[in-house]
Order: structure tokens, then sequence, then C-alpha cells
């Protein structure tokens, strides 16, 4: 048996086939953010970018994002460590910080439901951006399974 490529090679090491097939399309990392003005933490909201697909989880325009969403972050390996944000069940946030995939990563299960049914995606779970005002944002705030309450700033 092979052993597995995010096991032998480092986040900048891999192919660009392998970098994707790492989400695992838990929809985390597409939801609204609010900074505190005061001690800048971080809190995430069930507030999902216009292009998530709420039912999949994934980027309706993944490739061609930045033209419909243009401070959409980029995740590469020089960057991923540096972004406090990143959900902590991320794939590349835990390989980066030398820890292995979760059991129900596709990767590992080898089913793409595995996330949704172990209850750690955002599917069926957010409401659009364009239905929130701004000063409902707050409202929105949610402790979703595997994060902390808050990110410290």
């Amino acid at each position: 048996m092979t052993t597995p490529f995010w096991k032998t090679k480092s986040l900048s090491q891999m192919s660009n086939k392998e970098w994707e097939s790492l989400c695992d399309g838990c929809g985390k990392c597409c939801l609204l953010r609010m900074e505190d003005e005061d001690n800048a933490n971080i809190y995430v909201t069930n507030i999902r970018c216009k292009l998530l697909d709420a039912g999949t989880c994934r980027c309706k325009n993944y490739d061609t994002r930045k033209v419909y969403v243009p401070d959409c972050v980029q995740l590469t390996a020089k960057n991923v460590s540096k972004l406090h944000w990143i959900p902590r069940t991320c794939a590349y946030r835990l390989l980066a910080e030398g820890k292995d995939l979760p059991d129900w990563h596709y990767l590992v299960s080898g089913d793409r439901n595995t996330i949704h049914e172990q209850g750690m995606s955002v599917k069926d779970a957010t409401v659009h951006e364009l239905d929130v005002t701004e000063d409902d944002h707050p409202k929105h705030i949610t402790i979703w399974p595997g994060e902390p309450d808050v990110l410290p700033g």
C-alpha cells in the first residue's frame, strides 16, 4: 500500500491537483467573519458568500471567483500558516501544523459525503449574504463543530 501524498509531501511540494484535492468541502472558509474593532477578535457567522452553494458547500464559480468576490483569499502554501481565521478543521491548516487529516476527510474515508454526515460542514445551515443586512450580521454569529467561539486577534 502506498503512503498518501499528504503524509510524504509538504504543502509546497504538492502538485496543483494534490493541493486542490485537500479541500474537504466543509464550506467554513466561505463564511462571513466579523472583526471586533477593539480587540481584533474574529467571529464566524452562518452567512455564506454569494458564490457558496448551500447544498454542496462548493464555490459556484471557483475558477473565476475573484471576478465576483475580489477580496476572496486564495490559500497558498506560503500564506496558509499566516491566516489565523482559517477553520481549525481545515486540511490545509492541519497539515501546515504537522497534523494528519481527520477520519471524515474524503481522502481518508473515500467518500465526499462523510464530512456532511459527520456534521463537520456548513451544508444546509447557512443564509445567503444578500439576505442579511449588515446591521443583522451579529445575530448570525455561529459556533461551528470543531471550531472555537472566537478567534483571538
